[in-house]
């Protein structure tokens, strides 16, 4: 018999951030996130997502009283305001391989949307598109990268045999260093020239003054971005967390933007690749030893995530993109960096995709988004 709690209090929001140690432990290729980040994500008061958007945390206990799985149900007011479209969503979804126990949790989650009115249900999001998304569907047999997902491989059957459907799958590239086309280094370079002389310029983003940046960076955030499926802009709140955050992680060396004429229109930020590290943090405890570890992370790696490239409509096909491309090349080379992954991109999006072949990136996993009739509920 299935039991499912709203999560809580202190102990069961414990069991529901505990959960997924238990159940990756003999899988050597989930990469556990920290408890502290967890925390902060699903903190109602903390995570300014939460400004403009409701979750509930469930939980589904076995007879024995133990846990088997765990689901968040999600509304975004930004998501329904820019797409004008009454959507909810579900995340943080893992569960033992057992249908009955899937059901339990779907059902809890739609049941809670259905009584915020919404018509229907996108996920996993954890939260947000803006966060980690999607179930991996193929390419299981290495980890992931940073801020990307590691699951069980018998998800799909469960989201499948409960009814929901494919609504978009996500692409994840790889990409060796050495194996860059020496001719397309050699044609962002004459690129960045011409549009230099149009005084367009590509320029390090200056973390010493990131205050005055981070607006910038935004902008051309949720402009690149506005038109693309399930994206959701960013509010300030949102946006400064995420680049205070990703300052902590990363190096002036691998992130750019782009200007014409002192106007933002362009920007790529790449990651050092802490996932490496943090594979070996089975229980997701920072202390008391284990912070030690993220000590010097980045010169210890060796690889990076080319995690967001934005490029404002009118300035498509003019060849930034490669030159963006470039400039990562250059600052990995510089780190030691031997290997990337471009990630994610939406299978629709047909010049990023193109844009990564042209760079001799390859597919090697993907994820899936699903999307569940509100009306259909069993």
């Amino acid at each position: 018999m299935i039991s499912i709690k709203v999560v809580e209090g202190r102990r069961l929001t414990n069991q529901f951030i505990g959960f997924p140690y238990e159940l990756y432990k003999d899988d050597g290729n989930y990469v556990p996130e920290l408890r502290i980040a967890q925390r902060d994500i699903l903190d109602r008061k903390k995570n300014p997502f939460f400004q403009h958007a409701e979750a509930e945390y469930f939980i589904a206990l076995d007879e024995r009283g133990k846990v088997a799985g765990r689901i968040a149900a999600i509304t975004n007011d930004k998501y329904v305001e820019h797409w004008n479209e009454n959507f909810g969503f579900f995340g943080f979804f893992e569960c033992t391989n057992n249908q009955e126990v899937a059901n339990a949790l779907f059902n809890s989650a739609l049941k809670w949307l259905r009584t915020k009115g919404v018509d229907g249900v996108y996920g996993p999001m954890n939260p947000s598109t803006n966060d980690q998304c999607g179930t991996l569907i193929d390419g299981f047999n290495t980890p992931p990268y940073i801020m990307m997902i590691h699951n069980k491989d018998y998800y799909q059957d469960l989201f499948d045999g409960y009814g929901f459907s494919k609504k978009m799958d996500l692409l994840c590239y790889h990409l060796i260093r050495d194996e860059v086309p020496k001719k397309m280094l050699g044609l962002a370079k004459k690129i960045e020239e011409r549009l230099a002389a149009r005084d367009i310029i590509i320029r390090k983003v200056n973390f010493k003054d990131i205050k005055n940046e981070t607006p910038k960076i935004r902008h051309i955030y949720n402009k690149a971005w506005e038109k693309n499926w399930g994206f959701v802009p960013m509010t300030p709140n949102e946006f400064e967390k995420l680049v205070k955050e990703l300052k902590m992680v990363t190096t002036p060396d691998l992130v750019y933007i782009v200007e014409d004429k002192g106007e933002p229109i362009a920007f790529v930020a790449c990651l050092p690749n802490v996932n490496e590290i943090t594979i070996k943090i089975r229980n997701g405890r920072l202390l008391p030893f284990n912070i030690f570890r993220l000590i010097g992370f980045k010169k210890k790696v060796k690889s990076v995530r080319v995690l967001t490239l934005g490029l404002i409509e009118k300035y498509r096909k003019t060849g930034i993109d490669a030159c963006l491309y470039a400039k990562c090349f250059e600052g990995a080379k510089k780190l030691g960096y031997v290997e990337a992954e471009g990630s994610w991109i939406l299978e629709n999006n047909l010049m990023m995709n193109r844009a990564l072949q042209n760079v001799g990136a390859k597919v090697y996993k993907k994820y899936r988004i699903y999307q569940y009739n509100l009306k259909e509920i069993k």
